[in-house]
């Protein structure tokens, strides 16, 4: 993979967007994200002024009783899960439970 002007340019502009290495090497095309972070170190880009995202903390089923339901992106820093009261024995709270789970006709009562 050869770093022509245009990619470069790409780079610096996706770099100063805040796109992770592995998302400018998915834009880019062809070019792994050790080299879009080596490419950057070499360029002076190395340094985020931007502080980095804060990390989703990882709920434990067994102790905390929240709704593990997702909302948004992932990738988007306004993602975060729904955070009510959890139905006992599950992971969502009534609402998402309703949306998660579909109940079954009972065939025996036939």
């Amino acid at each position: 993979m050869e770093w022509t002007e245009e990619r470069v340019e790409t780079l610096k502009t996706l770099w100063g967007e805040g796109l992770s290495a592995r998302q400018i090497a998915e834009t880019l095309g062809g070019v792994t994200r050790n080299a879009v972070i080596g490419k950057a170190h070499r360029m002076g880009l190395s340094t985020r002024t931007e502080t980095p995202k804060p990390r989703l903390s990882v709920l434990n089923p067994v102790t905390d009783r929240l709704c593990q339901w997702p909302i948004g992106n992932p990738d988007e820093a306004e993602f975060h899960f729904c955070g009510q009261s959890a139905e006992t024995g599950r992971p969502y709270c009534e609402s998402h439970c309703t949306m998660a789970y579909r109940q079954t006709s009972d065939s025996s009562a036939a």
